[in-house]
């Protein structure tokens, strides 16, 4: 596992590295690429240059939410989108010199906002005479060097993700992700880019993309018989070699992956998930490691190499352009060639600077296109309806989801072998903060109900099996005992189980104790009023990611697929309502489930 933890909130930890942070601005340190420093009474070349980092940017180019339509905020005040990006890499790029610094990304650039949802389904790049995506313009403006694949490039399909490289200055790298025939890189898998220092000898920088083996899992759809995604460690022992012999000064690695050493999708594939870490430890001759896919912020983190015992420095910046890594490095000439004599790293908060005009300049007219269309209005609803309880409530406005769903499985299925089956129907709480108002319902109000481009299954399950997957997504909740006060803040445990990966089922009626330890907290089980017979068969209405083995829940993956289907859940909802006119939670919704303890309701 990592070894050496060190984060440094305030200061870079590489000493005589480029930048301090004050209050989060950048400010001057020491000159880069001055060039001398003594040592043992002779000057001996040095040299000074930055790799600025980001990752998960999910189609972020602008501080705004289109869920909301309006400008992003949390809790935190933090910003988002890569026009705050642009301005804090041109005062990087301004403090240590343009020809001293490169840039690159982690992966996940394409999916997660309705902008980027726009350019891939409403008005797709792939059409003939298309648009150029709004992230590959701003990246291209930017001024990229390269970008690793993220595992939510593959959503909208490989034609998608095909003309989006094809648009960008930058390659696109992965070098874990084969062509299933060849089993070559069916992408770059590195690039060296070259840094001219004031002594005439170049510092030859090695980038190496890796990305994620749950691909093959979470969009099998788009990828089965077409790529395969070994692990990270077995790639990057492959390349990292080559490189240096190539060589490569210094070799950094941007990795669509987390730093925990922990997967997900349990032993579906025998490859970790989150394995930046394992990286730095088990493969020799890696300088620098920007790690992607946790949303995570890890502003510098050691992890002492096995072989070597040299430590790796890693760093993650927070999500949708919210921070910005900077590594520092320090080389010095010797015996003929340059050496990495200290790294260190940092994150910038993009909160502290303006957008940059270029960019929202350049992309107004995509941006008012997709304010325009998330506000369309697709219906009206009866009440107003709200997420923000419903990571511990029955709520009527994940009942919508569990309907929709519902129907239309039971609609697909209709006049077949299964008709007669009762029909089930899971969903998570995706956001605490979605909402359908009383009054007219637009696109973005469905949309924000569901953020995810997930599509929709219907999977054949047992009685027993159901109540497994129950207790499975029951872990969720903090186990409290009977009597001592509840505080909803603290009542899940969203660090190791985030929202989306707790699932209510409709269909049936439960009780979660929990006061009970986990694996025996689901009680009274029942469907139609009786105890649920645990051979008997039911259909279950599951989203893609889980029926692929997101979040590992039981018996899903390997159950019989009775029906799938490529549209959106959030374009079915999106369609429902249109269909309906009007939402009416007394029509459709109902407690199916509560919080008790020791038979006593929570709430």
């Amino acid at each position: 596992m990592p070894l050496n933890r060190r984060t440094f909130l305030g200061t870079s930890a590489a000493a005589g590295a480029g930048v301090a942070v004050a209050g989060g601005a950048a400010v001057p340190a020491q000159a880069h690429g001055d060039g001398h420093g003594h040592g043992h009474g002779r000057p001996q070349k040095r040299y000074s240059f930055t790799v600025m980092g980001t990752t998960d940017l999910h189609g972020n180019v602008f501080n705004w939410d289109y869920f909301t339509d309006k400008e992003f905020d949390d809790k935190d005040h933090n910003d988002v989108g890569l026009a705050k990006i642009s301005t804090l890499v041109e005062q990087v790029r301004r403090e240590k010199g343009r020809h001293n610094t490169l840039m690159i990304d982690a992966g996940d650039t394409i999916q997660g906002t309705q902008l980027s949802y726009y350019y891939a389904k409403v008005d797709p790049i792939t059409a003939k005479r298309g648009p150029v995506h709004p992230m590959a313009q701003a990246m291209n403006v930017i001024g990229y060097d390269a970008a690793a694949l993220g595992n939510h490039e593959f959503n909208y399909g490989i034609p998608v993700l095909r003309k989006f490289e094809e648009q960008c200055d930058f390659p696109l790298l992965g070098a874990n992700a084969l062509d299933a025939k060849t089993l070559k890189p069916a992408f770059a898998p590195y690039v060296i880019k070259k840094l001219r220092t004031p002594h005439g000898r170049d510092v030859k920088v090695a980038i190496l993309g890796l990305t994620n083996p749950g691909i093959a899992i979470w969009d099998k759809v788009n990828v089965s018989g077409k790529m395969v995604f070994p692990g990270l460690e077995e790639q990057a022992a492959k390349f990292v070699p080559r490189l240096r012999s190539m060589g490569a000064d210094v070799v950094i690695v941007s990795a669509h992956s987390g730093n925990s050493g922990k997967s997900s999708y349990g032993d579906q594939i025998p490859y970790v998930e989150n394995a930046a870490g394992l990286v730095a430890e088990q493969v020799p001759g890696i300088d620098a490691i920007l790690v992607g896919h946790a949303h995570l912020e890890i502003p510098e983190y050691f992890v002492e190499n096995k072989e070597t015992g040299k430590k790796v420095v890693l760093s993650e910046p927070l999500k949708w352009g919210q921070r910005l890594t900077l590594f520092d490095f320090d080389l010095v000439w010797e015996k003929g060639r340059w050496v990495v004599e200290r790294a260190g790293s940092q994150v910038l908060n993009s909160n502290t600077a303006a957008e940059d005009q270029r960019i929202t300049k350049l992309l107004a007219d995509e941006h008012k296109k997709v304010v325009a269309y998330v506000n369309q209005v697709i219906g009206t609803s009866a009440a107003a309806m709200t997420t923000a309880e419903a990571a511990w409530k029955d709520e009527p406005i994940i009942d919508l989801i569990n309907v929709v769903q519902a129907e239309t499985v039971k609609a697909a299925l209709a006049g077949g072998e299964y008709a007669a089956l009762p029909v089930l129907s899971q969903a998570s709480c995706f956001s605490r903060t979605a909402q359908i108002p009383a009054g007219n319902v637009t696109i973005k109000d469905a949309a924000g109900l569901y953020p995810f481009e997930n599509t929709l299954e219907a999977r054949l399950l047992t009685g027993a099996q159901v109540k497994d997957y129950l207790e499975f997504s029951a872990r969720y909740y903090v186990q409290t005992a009977a009597g001592v006060p509840v505080d909803p803040a603290k009542l899940t445990n969203a660090d190791s189980t985030p929202d989306y990966n707790y699932d209510a089922v409709s269909g049936l009626t439960y009780d979660i104790d929990i006061a009970k330890p986990n694996g025996s907290r689901i009680v009274g089980l029942s469907f139609e009023g009786k105890a649920i017979d645990p051979a008997a068969q039911f259909v279950l209405a599951v989203n893609n990611y889980r029926a692929s083995g997101g979040g590992n829940f039981p018996h899903v993956p390997g159950a019989k697929q009775l029906w799938a289907n490529s549209e959106e859940i959030r374009n079915t909802i999106i369609a429902w309502v249109q269909a309906k006119g009007s939402v009416d939670g007394a029509q459709f919704a109902s407690v199916d489930w509560r919080l008790t303890r020791d038979g006593t309701p929570v709430f």
